[in-house]
């Protein structure tokens, strides 16, 4: 009985291999800290070459030890992803443990949260710490962004078909695209792509009231679709409508399919007109800047003298569509506290927070492809009782819709529901609030970072327990790897050999 369920050593090494080849890349990317931490002088270099050189220290011997292996198979595949990102977290979280008087667990949620792109954060005062630690925080974001197993099959390509489970297993959305036939080529293209625009968000920014380093971490935060702030008060800190129109761009072009940026690259930019997701993507958003916009007009809530409303009120236009272009992204930046709006308004942000960005894109959410898919599914099923004789089959993008299409569309959002509603009655039970579970466990599944409540914009993450820290660490990864991704895991066929 044991043999049945055991995994043998030897089906072990190809997983061992992708994880030291994952964790090694992350050792050298934490040099790019290092290099800032040297040209600022603030005392963290040590604190980062530690924990490069142990990062290293510690997966260089294991890939080399496991190189010689067979391609992934596909549970092999899921394995590899999951335990990917938990390493990443686990040595990302080292900078800030030696350089901080954090404790390991806060330090794992805010690397978690880093790589993650969800922005949560457990810091009281981000401006306290050192220029090394805030790089090296705002860069999980950008390494996490478009996928480190993705960044990791581009600088350390994986041979034939392992390389494209693991791209497939990772990219966000139902399904991945592959602009060429060669998967690293894909990988390569795509972040040469998200290098490219991050570059020239950068640039812009820098011409702005950022000086480079706050242009450089706000751009891995806008890119990522992360939300990591260099500042307390996060984007608001600038004061600048400049700041604000460069980061709702660039949130936009992050949400937006990254396929769809290379075709446009190459002068095809009539492939997002043409786009049936990109079309409806941008409705929402359109819709729903719009109806918060008629709200603040109308709602007798903005009738009162405070300092949010009347911020609000100087800029309406402005304050809106960065608070609903970032909540939709799932980017999670803030120019204002949305908590003392509306509460019309407040649960339409909540709504929003379920959306996501595109398929393919660096945004978190359920994702705009697959309410789309589940919308028509279901005006399908409504034609069907009425005609129950009838063929009626459902099409996107000029193409019907395969079964497996439907199938794991409706999976992912059982589980989807179900783990939301199970992670809002695991804080309840602990004594929180109704809002702030709630909205707390929607921001770690969907990787948004603010909520309501006792985790409004204004808030953080600090009073949760340690127990409470490491399960939405997990909700974190589950939603960052699609969910089902990570759920097969725990089925028990999964362990059968």
């Amino acid at each position: 009985m044991w043999k049945s369920y055991s995994t043998n050593r030897t089906s072990l090494l190809p997983v061992l291999n992708v994880l030291a080849a994952f964790t090694i890349v992350i050792g050298f990317a934490m040099s790019f800290s290092l290099g800032v931490s040297l040209i600022y002088g603030d005392g963290d270099a040590g604190a980062l070459l530690k924990a490069m050189l142990i990062t290293i220290a510690v997966a260089g011997p294991g890939y080399f030890l496991t190189r010689h292996r067979h391609s992934l198979a596909t549970r092999q595949v899921f394995l590899s992803v999951s335990l990917s990102w938990i390493s990443a977290s686990v040595f990302g979280a080292l900078p800030m443990w030696f350089a901080t008087d954090l404790s390991y667990t806060d330090c794992f949620f805010e690397a978690m949260s880093g790589f993650t792109t969800t922005g949560a954060s457990i810091l009281n005062d981000i401006e306290s710490l050192p220029h090394g630690i805030l790089f090296w925080r705002s860069f999980t974001h950008w390494l996490g962004g478009m996928g480190i197993i993705v960044f990791t099959v581009t600088v350390m390509p994986m041979a034939g078909r392992s390389g494209s489970l693991l791209f497939a297993a990772e990219a966000p959305g139902p399904v991945s695209d592959k602009i060429t036939p060669r998967i690293s080529e894909t990988a390569k293209l795509l972040y040469s792509v998200y290098a490219l625009i991050s570059l020239a968000e950068f640039t812009l920014l820098w011409f702005g009231p950022m000086d480079w380093f706050d242009a450089a971490c706000h751009t891995f935060g806008t890119m990522a679709t992360g939300g990591f702030s260099t500042k307390n008060a996060s984007v608001a800190h600038f004061q600048s409508a400049y700041v604000d129109w460069v980061i709702i761009t660039f949130m936009i072009i992050a949400g937006t399919n990254f396929s769809l940026h290379y075709f446009a690259l190459h002068g095809k930019v009539i492939k997002y007109l043409k786009n049936r997701e990109w079309q409806f993507w941008m409705s929402i958003i359109a819709m729903g800047f719009a109806v918060v916009l008629f709200d603040f007009y109308v709602s007798p809530s903005y009738d009162v003298n405070s300092e949010a409303i009347n911020a609000l009120r100087a800029e309406p236009i402005r304050q809106i569509a960065f608070q609903v272009v970032s909540i939709i992204t799932t980017t999670g930046f803030a120019t204002a506290d949305f908590e003392q709006w509306s509460r019309f308004a407040q649960l339409l942000l909540f709504v929003f927070m379920f959306v996501g960005g595109m398929a393919g894109s660096t945004g978190g959410g359920i994702k705009a492809i697959r309410i789309l898919l589940f919308t028509k599914m279901a005006l399908t099923e409504l034609r069907r009782m009425i005609h129950p004789r009838a063929y009626l089959p459902i099409k996107l993008r000029n193409q019907f819709v395969t079964d497996d299409a439907v199938r794991n569309t409706t999976t992912f959002l059982l589980f989807f529901m179900v783990i939301f509603v199970g992670s809002s009655l695991f804080l309840t039970f602990f004594g929180h609030d109704l809002v702030t579970s709630a909205t707390a466990s929607i921001s770690m599944l969907c990787n948004i970072g603010p909520g309501l409540g006792n985790v409004g914009p204004t808030d953080n993450y600090s009073f949760f327990s340690d127990l409470e820290k490491c399960a939405m660490a997990f909700i974190m990864m589950l939603g960052r790897l699609e969910v089902l991704t990570v759920i097969v895991l725990f089925n028990r066929h999964f362990w059968r050999s």
